[in-house]
């Protein structure tokens, strides 16, 4: 671990020791992290889902934050570790393996298929842990099935329409071989355990789903409807927002700002379109032909060609820019479907796969053209990229540069398609109709999202919301509502990131004046990694003070 560390000076303090404890902590709970990060240790366990092992992680989780209360050593590093050993103790609380069974990023069952997928077999231990991996797939699933069994004779059941969605998932896997995401090396052993003992612990699974978990499933998606559910919820919310604010009050937020956006898009409207009428500009985004891509490796095309600007224009606006470019692909076959508009995937420490940006082509005829720039400013340049492929290279402790603060991360890509704005990377007035969509998407998350899981709405009131409110197209409104439900409060993270990002900069700005360095501002976030939002207030005043 140490060697990972990056870091030359003297003994650790007590909090630089707690945070790489925790890390082990993490990478105990989760084994597949340390392998996608192209870390060094062990390549050859999944997660112990059980009932038992999940309480002796929250207990050391909790464990770990207390000890921390009073550790000496950097602020910085306490506040973090604070924040995500009680975050972990959180998650558990919530039990969301117990009822998820749709998202291919939070889903036990489906989750192993995308991140085993991600992982680079550069060595022979890889090799061999990878089909340790594949061996123990079967025994896994069974300890999902168990879980999930047990929470719907305790009430906590999945929502139909999110079963439905999970059990069409491993049916597309188990319908295209030629193409698993799990068949990593072709050879004669891995297709073995494929065949023999990983398709069809799949299909035991979906054949659960379907025969056991359907018959019971609730057409109501909020958690309110669980048992504890408005308790968990809030628990999530506090992981997800790293804040103290309640559902009620991110709900109205999310309709503030809403309401907020229309004049912007009446101004764009009455120049691009000749209206200023928001159901006419909203009627003409979703139905012009002329808006819709003609194939999937046009929207690619046009998504790098906006990376390579973006990269182009930012020296300028930071003092420090990734050593290596962003890739620009498209999300693989077997998850596009029901996946959302695109996703960031981090380079590994051993530098076997940099970063990439992946664009979801599914029916790309379907697919508005002006959202493919604000996209890639997120996900991409200066959004992600810029932010977790730059932190990996920090001289900051491991659990600093890998650690998740959805909050942070997520609200500094919103905060960056706004920036792109600002530093004239939209090619035209159709591309910053992209940005206000997506600020309309994002919005509407905290409205939907608290709708659902904290005020019970059903799932027609919330892209009924969507429709009204966002230009966004059919097929992008059922996919993000279907993604709220399976993944309560995530999707909370992205506006109330970019709201705090916008306020601290606001302030640094009232602060110096003339003196303020928009470079330096940026340098001065980015060189924290990612932190709780309260922390992030903190070390930009103290940043500020300093040039005062």
């Amino acid at each position: 671990m140490g060697g990972q560390r990056g870091r030359v000076t003297g003994p650790m303090s007590d909090v630089d020791s707690l945070a790489d404890e925790l890390v082990e902590l993490v990478f105990a709970e989760n084994p597949i992290a340390r392998t996608v990060l192209g870390l060094p240790g062990a390549h050859d366990r999944l997660p112990d889902l059980s009932a038992e092992s999940e309480q002796r992680f929250r207990s050391r989780y909790l464990d770990l934050a207390a000890r921390a209360e009073g550790a000496d050593g950097d602020a910085v590093t306490r506040a973090v570790v604070i924040q995500q050993a009680r975050a972990g103790a959180d998650r558990i609380d919530a039990a969301e393996l117990e009822f998820q069974v749709s998202s291919t990023f939070s889903a036990p069952a489906l989750s192993i298929l995308d991140a085993l997928g991600k992982v680079t077999l550069d060595d022979e231990e890889k090799i061999a842990g990878h089909l340790a991996r594949l061996a123990a797939i079967p025994s896994y699933l069974d300890t999902v099935r168990e879980r999930q069994r047990s929470a719907i004779s305790r009430g906590l059941v999945p929502v139909d329409f999110l079963v439905d969605v999970g059990i069409a998932h491993i049916e597309r896997y188990l319908a295209n071989p030629a193409t698993d995401p799990l068949r990593l090396r072709s050879d004669d052993r891995e297709e073995a355990l494929l065949v023999e003992r990983v398709r069809p612990a799949y299909r035991r699974y979906r054949d659960f789903l379907a025969e056991e978990v359907r018959p019971h499933a609730t057409d109501r998606p909020g958690m309110c409807w669980q048992p504890g559910g408005e308790e968990r919820y809030a628990r999530l919310v506090r992981v997800h927002t790293t804040t103290e604010a309640t559902a009620q009050e991110l709900h109205e937020t999310g309709l503030a700002v809403i309401s907020s956006l229309a004049e912007e898009y009446r101004e764009l409207g009455a120049r691009v379109f000749g209206t200023t009428e928001l159901a006419e500009i909203f009627r003409r985004l979703r139905t012009d032909p002329a808006l819709r891509w003609t194939s999937g490796e046009e929207l690619l095309d046009a998504a790098r060609s906006a990376v390579a600007r973006a990269e182009a224009a930012a020296p300028a606006w930071f003092g420090r820019v990734p050593d290596h470019s962003c890739a620009v692909k498209a999300i693989p076959d077997l998850e596009a479907e029901g996946q959302t508009l695109g996703y960031y995937l981090r380079p590994t420490f051993s530098g076997s796969r940099g970063g990439a940006f992946y664009a979801n082509t599914f029916r790309a005829q379907d697919r508005f053209r002006h959202m493919s720039e604000a996209l890639a400013f997120h996900e991409a340049v200066p959004g992600h990229h810029f932010q977790l492929a730059g932190m990996m290279k920090l001289d900051l402790p491991l659990l600093r540069r890998i650690c998740r603060v959805n909050a942070c991360s997520e609200g500094w890509a919103l905060y960056a398609e706004r920036l792109a704005d600002e530093m004239g990377l939209y090619s035209s007035d159709l591309s910053r109709f992209g940005m206000l969509t997506q600020d309309s998407m994002r919005a509407g998350r905290l409205v939907v999202d608290t709708g659902m899981h904290a005020l019970g709405w059903s799932r027609r009131q919330a892209v009924n919301f969507l429709t009204e409110h966002t230009p966004m197209a059919p097929l992008e409104i059922e996919s993000e509502i279907d993604r709220y439900a399976g993944w309560p409060a995530q999707a909370l993270s992205y506006m109330v990131g970019r709201l705090e990002i916008e306020r601290i900069r606001g302030e640094a700005e009232r602060a110096l004046g003339a003196r303020f360095d928009v470079r330096e501002f940026h340098d001065a976030v980015l060189r924290q990694a990612v932190v709780p939002l309260p922390v992030l207030d903190s070390v930009v005043r103290e940043w500020a003070d300093g040039l005062r």
